[in-house]
């Protein structure tokens, strides 16, 4: 399953057509096949959005719920939420110009849409916001962690910004707040091998060769707890959230690491105390030497 606009429109609120490929199998009608292929959903979601002209075929022509089902090709649909919790607080837009676009995110504002989270998210608030269709990230950070997030505003250079994170050519700053380590010698790397933990959404650090790095510094002293400046090399799930943990420091209020607390999504008065501080990179375009900055600071009242 996939983004694929081509040939539909680019959007509808926001939120681009998703893709999915029709195998072979025993169902009569599509509207069967979705059932069984999404049981989350259910039949009278699929049935309502069918009728609604919301499931198109490859050329977008809307089938009705009656649509036979016809193996190789593929679909589109849009995807919608019944209810979703509003996130209370607004990302601020630092920098805009025709290929680039940043914007400061707040805590608990999810990047993309994924799970239960589709229109309270930082993509499609701002492709309503701009009217900006093609708006993309170039790179995504967690629900959690507030702070810088790039977007690419056209596809024509999408490819030569992106290539910049495969190349690990952006320099990423990060700040957390947790608590001091004793007898820890600053700076420091920290490496290790992540894996998928159990329940899916966790990751966890395995014996074997390292796939993730991160260097730490104190950039404050708070009392019992530090300010550390982190600088992932890689950039692995919750790599931040598993390395101070692991270290014996996990960030202040994390839900996650190192021990997985259910928490209220409803609840916005403990923000996981994690903030993408800084990027820099050489403009692929111009070569010009760009450096961006968030505005917010950890331990706030407000986002």
């Amino acid at each position: 399953m996939n983004d694929n606009p081509s040939p539909l429109p680019p959007h509808r609120d926001g939120v681009s057509a998703s893709t999915v490929q029709l195998p072979w199998g025993p169902w009569a009608r599509v509207l069967d096949f979705l059932v069984e292929q999404f049981p989350g959903i259910g039949a009278e979601a699929w049935h309502s959005r069918m009728a609604r002209g919301l499931v198109m075929d490859a050329q977008g022509q809307p089938l009705a719920p009656s649509s036979g089902y016809r193996p190789g090709g593929r679909l589109h649909y849009y995807r919608e939420l019944e209810q979703e919790t509003p996130v209370p607080f607004e990302a601020e837009l630092l920098y805009r110009d025709e290929h680039l676009l940043v914007a400061d995110k707040p805590h608990f504002l999810p990047v993309v849409p994924a799970g239960r989270h589709l229109q309270e998210t930082l993509l499609l608030r701002l492709r309503r916001r701009l009217d900006l269709p093609e708006l993309a990230p170039l790179h995504r950070i967690d629900r959690g962690t507030a702070g810088l997030v790039l977007f690419s505003v056209q596809e024509q250079t999408r490819g030569r910004y992106q290539a910049l994170f495969a190349q690990r050519a952006v320099d990423k700053v990060y700040e957390a707040l947790a608590p001091h380590l004793p007898g820890r010698e600053f700076p420091l790397r920290h490496c290790s091998r992540l894996e998928p933990g159990e329940p899916f959404f966790l990751m966890r650090e395995v014996p074997g060769i390292p796939n993730s790095e991160t260097g730490l510094e104190i950039a404050e002293r708070r009392g019992a707890l530090d300010l550390y400046r982190l600088r992932p090399v890689t950039g692995r799930k919750h790599q931040l959230r598993v390395h101070l943990a692991a270290l014996g420091a996990p960030i202040l209020n994390d839900d996650f690491y190192p021990e997985l607390h259910p928490a209220d999504e409803a609840d916005f008065s403990r923000p996981l105390q994690l903030l993408a501080r800084s990027l820099e990179f050489r403009d692929p375009l111009d070569g010009r030497f760009r450096r961006f900055e968030s505005r917010r600071q950890l331990l706030e009242s407000t986002n």
